[in-house]
């Protein structure tokens, strides 16, 4: 049956908004979008829901951990980065993965209550990729080698990335995550890559998300390098007193960055980094409100904008944010990119594509992030205040009104529509 999602304002992304507009599904698919009186003449049989609110594509969350939903604690620490991480590890080891299961089903849940229906989602405990594949949620799940030298790799770590690959439950988009140049040696990371570009896997991984990563990558000391030694870890840059290179400079002469591979956090790129990734095609993740939790520094989003190098937005976990909500990350960091100076009048639009074509983007998805025939029927509602106020010659205001809901908590997802099926209703 041909279901017609009606809206006051249709925001497809890849078009101009469409004012009294909608969207026909035809089963998990979008047939049409346009405006309602033009869809209603011509599928007079359609069933109708009308919302009130602002029609968008579902949101694309470009880097989260969902099995990480239940450490919520961990964000209120006050601790830097460093020192969070020695925390997260002492968790992990009390979880079982039943309450791994339980801990990314709440994620999940958390996700399509704020509109999210794509999720770039990394995977440490293959037993959470169950909850999410019958979740149905688009995205890829990464999953993740993290705390592996060359020696536990070759006992262990490989074969259980093999098995975790083998055994994956259908439905599911599956890429790697080599999870740092500080967590993984540096043989560990090109075998990673190896694997995933002969399975003709996408990749992603974590860069210059701290100065203490830039350090280590950088002399192979400090604060992550004492660590591996006291995890008693035989890492490649420790050895060789680093490389001389930043983050982003060491992933590229390793062969880590090109168009399959989008890197979370890019917190720490300067002029030369950033041209580095635009280069390779790299999408950054950006994850503001986690960056500001764990003490990490603020990205050059600005920066970012103004040399248009690729970006989408993710929330991180539980563990270092304050909540899963796709368009409060999107409003911090509009508001950031205003702090550091950006002014011209595309800032809304474009931190509203992130959000969406984005993060599609970053995952290589051409049928997620947008309204438009033949994409996946997902989709949100969000109710705002000032809605009404907007005319049909200002309906490109709407992102503005949108994300300072956000930034004010006003706002409302009333509905989310995952493959033609509502899974949330406000």
């Amino acid at each position: 049956m041909l279901t017609l999602h009606s809206a006051p304002i249709v925001l497809p992304a890849v078009s101009e908004p469409i004012g009294d507009g909608a969207v026909l599904v035809d089963g998990d698919r979008i047939a049409a979008v346009g405006p309602r009186e033009q869809l209603v003449a011509e599928h007079p049989g359609a069933r109708e829901r009308a919302w009130s609110g602002v029609l968008t594509p579902g949101l694309v969350n470009a880097h989260a951990h969902l099995q990480y939903t239940d450490f919520e604690e961990l964000n209120a620490l006050g601790e830097p980065f460093p020192v969070w991480l020695g925390h997260m590890v002492a968790k992990r080891a009390t979880f079982t993965d039943p309450m791994w299961q339980e801990s990314a089903r709440r994620g999940l849940h958390l996700m399509f209550r704020s509109g999210t229906t794509a999720v770039a989602d990394i995977v440490t405990e293959p037993a959470v990729l169950a909850p999410t594949a019958r979740a149905a949620i688009a995205g890829i799940s990464y999953l993740e080698a993290v705390f592996e030298d060359a020696q536990s790799w070759s006992d262990s770590g490989r074969a259980r990335m093999l098995a975790a690959l083998e055994s994956a439950p259908a439905g599911r988009a599956l890429g790697l995550s080599p999870h740092t140049p500080y967590t993984i040696s540096t043989s560990v990371f090109v075998d990673c890559l190896a694997i995933a570009r002969e399975r003709g896997l996408r990749t992603h991984t974590h860069v210059a998300e701290s100065p203490a990563e830039t350090q280590y990558v950088a002399t192979g000391d400090g604060p992550f390098a004492a660590d591996m030694v006291r995890f008693g870890k035989a890492m490649e840059l420790i050895r060789d007193g680093g490389s001389g290179l930043s983050p982003v400079g060491f992933l590229d002469k390793i062969g880590a960055l090109g168009a399959d591979v989008h890197a979370a956090h890019c917190v720490h790129c300067d002029a030369g980094d950033r041209e580095v990734l635009r280069a390779r095609g790299v999408y950054a993740a950006l994850c503001v409100r986690s960056n500001r939790i764990l003490q990490a520094g603020e990205p050059p989003v600005a920066d970012y904008l103004s040399e248009g190098s690729p970006f989408a937005i993710g929330t991180d976990s539980l563990a270092s944010s304050p909540s899963l909500d796709l368009l409060e990350e999107a409003a911090t960091l509009r508001d950031l990119a205003l702090v550091q100076g950006y002014s011209e009048p595309d800032l809304d639009r474009r931190i509203v594509e992130a959000a969406t074509l984005g993060g599609a983007a970053a995952m290589g998805l051409t049928d997620v992030g947008r309204l438009e025939e033949g994409a996946r029927a997902d989709l949100a509602v969000f109710e705002v205040p000032a809605l009404d106020a907007l005319t049909a010659a200002d309906l490109t205001e709407v992102y503005s009104v949108l994300l300072d809901a956000a930034a004010a908590k006003t706002h409302r997802c009333v509905a989310t529509v995952l493959g033609g099926t509502i899974v949330h209703r406000a």
